[in-house]
């Protein structure tokens, strides 16, 4: 009977003890800073006052003087605790470091509280209060933290082998992976089975009652635990380092996940809804080439700056990156009202939450609109422009050649024009690798646009011309990583047009770098790319990306595997390499990794005739005609595969769009 009162009574402690941890956890950070700000304070008087009782030898209520004695320590010791950070800690994670910065606080604490009582103390108070109180307040302080945290581990520990989910193994012992596992002893979506890491120190050793194995036990483990996932809490080693990692993991058949970077671990804000898969951008086997800080401000600090397309993906990472370099006015051109408002709004929050003095402009409009272009560059006078506005999707282009043409050569050169009639200094267009030999219209018409600057630079006025040349940007509007994502998560298969097709790539963020670095480097005329490294196979890409999700490639080889990968066709216009440089030679520049190449172009006068001979070609919607045009002024354009030019939305008179039946001048 006594036993089974005692399992009961036992029980509902257990019931009683989870439910005020599920509720204490609950609270927002600013209710717990509360509850500790409070809980330090009473512990300061009731510290006071068992001094008094440890001298005095009896129990007594403070009166009189000896109110100051005992609101001056709380007085002290909360801004004292504040200013030391001992409100920043999370309990149920604290360790040493927490330790330390308790015993600092109450030290600076003591000597300011002795000093208090030397001027507050009245004959007959013990004059040991100085000296006894701080050390009391220690023990208090440190002891209920300590309390806590073994109150909120307690259950977790108790029941960490009962615990579903899935099981995982935490690739490195050191702070992320120490943070994350404190995490994980509270979740139900993950079961910690061990740390492994590479230090011989560790290996053997547990930590918080967690053994740290060596990385070649990680087969047996698997088997042995039923591991189903591995997670990478290396947040500042190298991509390289990271693929290494990932080529010894991913035979082993169990989903790889990560942690953000570095600066969040810094933020002190990693919990466990920070794990995900690895990202392929980890491992495609290059580091981010890092900005050189003096190139970037060069051209926007303090001036005003436009930015076309300033909506896109490319454009908004720009106006991102430009916000940062303080300038005096920035300037978003879009004609999608939907993109130029999210942009707007974001980057507003952001120059709010930094202080910024930026003036942010959002402006609705077409770059093909000369005159209203012309206005834009009178009424606002940018000093730098950044041409990231045009039709970039391959097929898109391929289909809808007159728009493509229209939006991209001609949307340039009304940009060009309007820069150089008032007074802009810089102007830096977002070019493509696809403009090297190309074999699609999307690909030649960003070589018109290349043509078409430098055609202004021989003229030798300002502004100062420039392009930057790169490859395909993972995360942007038509990135394959998103595609394979998408398509991974539906059961497959992943597509791809072609086993041989290998692109170049870069981040979305380093893209918009080389974009700031190089017109600040810029003369005139020059051609600036990226060394991109190896180029990547997209086969390969598709095989990781497979694996990384913890699944494994269907295929002749692996008959019951998960995801198969299935080849379609190379796209109209789509090339199997891609290249960065028409001539050889490129040139270094003032970034180690960023190169200058001077190409071949045409004079004002000469590119004019043949671009008046596009237009009234594209004025007809010859497509055929197009092509021949093109083929004569961007040289190596081979197209390939048929062209299907889709009506426009306009009224046709005599076969022709009305809105394109009248010729429209190059210039206005």
């Amino acid at each position: 009977m006594f036993a089974m009162l005692h399992n009961v009574l036992l029980q509902n402690t257990r019931v009683w003890s989870v439910a005020m941890q599920t509720r204490l956890l609950s609270l927002s950070r600013t209710a717990k800073r509360g509850l500790a700000l409070i809980t330090d304070t009473l512990s300061a008087l009731l510290t006071v006052w068992l001094v008094f009782y440890l001298r005095q030898g009896t129990w007594t209520l403070p009166e009189g003087g000896m109110w100051f004695i005992y609101l001056s320590a709380p007085l002290i010791a909360v801004p004292v605790f504040i200013r030391s950070g001992l409100y920043n800690a999370v309990f149920r994670y604290s360790g040493f470091a927490a330790l330390k910065t308790v015993m600092n606080a109450c030290g600076i604490y003591g000597l300011l509280y002795f000093a208090a009582t030397m001027v507050l103390l009245k004959p007959g108070m013990p004059r040991s209060l100085g000296v006894l109180q701080p050390l009391l307040l220690l023990f208090t302080v440190g002891g209920s933290r300590a309390m806590v945290r073994m109150w909120l581990n307690s259950s977790s520990t108790g029941a960490s082998s009962q615990k579903g989910g899935q099981r995982i193994l935490i690739y490195g012992a050191g702070s992320a992976g120490l943070q994350i596992a404190g995490g994980i002893a509270h979740s139900r979506q993950f079961t910690l089975s061990g740390f492994l890491d590479d230090d011989p120190y560790l290996q053997g050793h547990t930590i918080n009652g967690v053994k740290v194995y060596s990385s070649d036990d990680t087969d047996g483990l698997i088997k042995g635990e039923a591991i189903t996932g591995i997670l990478l809490a290396l947040p500042s080693v190298s991509r390289r380092r990271r693929q290494e990692i990932f080529d010894m993991l991913h035979p082993l058949g169990v989903q790889i996940l990560t942690l953000p970077g570095i600066e969040a671990l810094a933020e002190g804000s990693v919990s466990i809804s920070d794990i995900k898969e690895v990202d392929i951008e980890d491992l495609l086997g290059r580091d981010p080439v890092p900005p050189v800080t003096e190139l970037l401000g060069r051209c926007i600090r303090g001036k005003a700056v436009l930015v076309t397309g300033a909506g896109g993906s490319i454009g908004s990472e720009l106006c991102r990156q430009i916000l940062l370099l303080h300038p005096s006015t920035l300037l978003l051109l879009d004609h999608s009202e939907f993109n130029l408002f999210t942009i707007q709004q974001e980057l507003e929050n952001r120059a709010l939450h930094e202080k910024s003095r930026t003036t942010i402009i959002p402006l609705l409009g077409n770059v093909t609109d000369q005159h209203a272009m012309e206005k834009v560059c009178h009424s606002y006078k940018p000093s730098t422009i950044y041409h990231a506005a045009a039709y970039k999707h391959v097929p898109m282009v391929e289909q809808n050649a007159v728009e493509g043409l229209r939006n991209n050569v001609f949307g340039t050169l009304s940009m060009a024009r309007a820069a150089a009639e008032n007074g802009v200094e810089h102007f830096v267009l977002i070019s493509t690798d696809k403009a090297v030999r190309p074999t699609n219209i999307m690909g030649a018409s960003k070589r018109l646009c290349e043509l078409v600057l430098q055609a202004f630079a021989a003229e030798k006025s300002k502004p100062c011309f420039s392009m930057v040349r790169f490859g395909n940007v993972l995360g942007s509007s038509g990135s394959v990583v998103p595609l394979f994502h998408r398509q991974i998560k539906a059961g497959g298969p992943v597509t791809i047009t072609h086993k041989d097709i290998t692109r170049y790539f870069m981040t979305i963020p380093e893209a918009a770098q080389l974009v700031i670095q190089a017109g600040a480097m810029a003369k005139g005329g020059d051609v600036f790319l990226l060394d991109m490294g190896d180029p990547v196979k997209i086969i390969d890409l598709a095989r990781r990306m497979i694996e990384l999700s913890g699944l494994t490639v269907l295929d002749h080889l692996n008959p019951d595997g998960d995801i198969e990968i299935v080849e379609t066709a190379l796209r109209p216009g789509e090339k199997l390499y891609e290249e960065l440089l028409i001539a050889g030679n490129p040139q270094p520049t003032e970034h180690p990794l960023i190169f200058k190449a001077h190409e071949y172009f045409y004079t004002m006068q000469e590119l004019m005739a043949m671009l008046l001979e596009l237009q009234y070609r594209m004025e007809n919607h010859d497509v055929a005609a197009i092509k021949v045009s093109l083929q004569h002024i961007v040289k190596g354009f081979t197209p390939e595969g048929e062209t299907i030019e889709h009506a426009t939305p306009h009224e046709k008179k005599n076969g022709v769009p009305e809105a394109l039946a009248v010729p429209q001048p190059l210039f206005a």
